[in-house]
């Protein structure tokens, strides 16, 4: 008997011997650790239950949302007294329509949400609700007070990392949202005109949802935004290195102080970070969009290790088709994404990538949408491969192309001055490369065809229309679109010649002076 008691006294302090050592290793190499592996350990040892199933076999939220809310916080911002309030236009416009824009005199301030996503004070809130504070004060659902200071932001992706001091935090844990479907139950947790710790519940309503707000804040018409009535133009085609989108849409209530909030999923697992609202009034409509979080984890892992985003480039200018895009263009492809340019050094044009090319998928999933594409090499870092389905003149090819480090200069051609620039600006008109059976109907061997002609501008004045065929400039062959770059650089004193074959068939030949024919 005394055996048998020894033996249980000695395994039972070994057991805690070797979880001692092991919270001191823990303790001691959670500073090198990455966010990923500080939700490993801390999941490891607190383990989340299963997804509650009511008798009536439908799923109940209440686990998800226990589990959930001790880890979303409230977060107080300070601005300096400026004529613009300290902010700039977009910082105004999501304060004002998504994080509580308060106060019109003296300091200005704003509200919303985070959530703690390490035990040792990490938080991951939106970019435009922290940038240019003086102070960010945040509040836990345990109602401690804390500052924080921010470790970096993006605003590419309207994500920003900031830090508090503590220590044991409760966390949410990282869900997948490339598993997540539409119609599943998710739920919204943040603090609505200043309510904290407020939970709503919904359904996904849509993914990959683009819906041109980063980056296109002060520009264009008057049209509908996640942010009420606004001015931004909806661009053609993307920039390489504008916002990304690739929102998760709910219907779960989404209002002003949600913003940088937690979207999880019926096993509290965190899905998305709330980002914006599709409302004309300001509050909940019915549309809510969140950022994904498998594009938020590298984001935030990036900032955390280096103070920055290390963020890939394609190297590419693109349009979403549709029919009136592809009616626009005289092609008949509907689906996939229009290469408009291809930046010079950049890992596109290194793998062959043309204008006019169509590319029609990425790592074997079919395109649709422009965030089907910048999603993916969102995630990726310089030097990372990413594999593309490109349309050719007809043919489909599969290509490997590295990001790199920077984007590369869009220019139509490496040859071009900045005086053919300008020329090829005044042209006014978009051009693609002729396809064979293009090639056979306008009896040509070369040239290009005219797919846009912009009103105004020398093609429209000169009625050289949409459908035309430019075979010469300046008595020089066009073979492709960078040719016409090569050509325009040739002209002499002003003067420019074109030639051509108009939609008919008939052929020109016209003779400009300075601009003027």
């Amino acid at each position: 008997m005394k055996k048998f008691g020894l033996t249980v006294l000695t395994a039972f302090l070994g057991g805690a011997l070797a979880l001692s050592a092991y919270k001191v290793i823990e303790n001691r190499y959670a500073s090198g650790m990455s966010l990923d592996e500080k939700q490993k350990v801390y999941f490891t040892n607190n383990p989340l239950p299963s997804p509650t199933v009511s008798s009536a076999g439908e799923v109940d939220l209440t686990q998800a949302a226990a589990e959930v809310t001790p880890a979303v916080v409230y977060i107080r911002t300070t601005y300096a007294t400026e004529e613009n309030g300290g902010q700039d236009q977009m910082q105004q416009l999501f304060g004002d329509m998504f994080g509580q824009h308060v106060a019109p005199q003296g300091p200005q301030m704003a509200s919303g949400s985070g959530v703690i996503i390490s035990p040792d004070g990490y938080i991951v809130t939106n970019n435009h609700l922290v940038t240019k504070a003086e102070k960010i004060e945040v509040v836990t659902n345990d109602h401690r007070h804390f500052t924080a200071k921010v470790i970096g932001t993006d605003p590419n992706t309207d994500l920003a990392l900031i830090r508090i001091s503590g220590d044991n935090l409760p966390i949410v844990k990282f869900g997948n949202s490339d598993a997540v479907k539409v119609g599943e139950w998710v739920l919204a947790v943040g603090n609505p005109f200043r309510l904290t710790s407020t939970v709503t519940a919904g359904i996904v309503s849509a993914k990959g949802r683009n819906i041109n707000i980063i980056g296109h804040e002060d520009q264009g018409q008057d049209q509908m935004t996640p942010f009420g009535r606004m001015h931004v133009q909806r661009q053609g085609g993307a920039k390489v290195n504008s916002g990304i989108e690739s929102f998760i849409q709910t219907d779960a209530a989404i209002n002003p102080g949600n913003s940088g909030g937690a979207l999880v999923n019926a096993r509290g697992e965190l899905i998305g970070i709330n980002a914006a609202i599709a409302s004309q009034t300001g509050s909940y409509e019915g549309y809510g969009f969140a950022i994904p979080i498998n594009l938020a984890r590298k984001v935030l892992n990036d900032i955390e290790k280096y103070g920055a985003v290390k963020r890939g480039y394609l190297g590419v200018s693109f349009r979403e088709l549709d029919q009136d895009e592809a009616d626009a263009l005289h092609i008949s492809q509907t689906t996939g994404l229009y290469v408009d340019q291809v930046a010079s050094g950049s890992g596109a044009e290194q793998a062959g990538l043309k204008h006019g090319d169509i590319i029609t998928k990425v790592n074997g999933k079919t395109l649709y949408e422009s965030s089907d594409l910048q999603e993916p090499v969102a995630r990726l870092a310089p030097g990372d491969k990413i594999d593309l389905s490109v349309l050719h003149e007809g043919s489909e090819r599969n290509v490997s192309v590295t990001l790199k480090a920077d984007a590369g200069n869009l220019t139509r051609s490496t040859a071009m001055t900045k005086s053919a620039e300008e020329m090829y600006n005044k042209l006014g008109a978009s051009f693609k490369q002729l396809s064979p059976a293009e090639k056979t109907k306008f009896h040509v061997t070369h040239g290009v065809l005219v797919t846009q002609v912009r009103p105004g501008l020398l093609f429209d004045e000169t009625q050289i229309p949409v459908g035309s065929v430019i075979t010469g400039i300046n008595k020089q062959p066009i073979n492709n679109v960078d040719d016409i770059g090569n050509a325009l650089g040739a002209s002499k004193n002003g003067s420019l010649s074109i030639s051509g074959v108009l939609p008919d068939g008939t052929t020109f030949n016209n003779m400009f002076s300075n601009g003027e024919q």
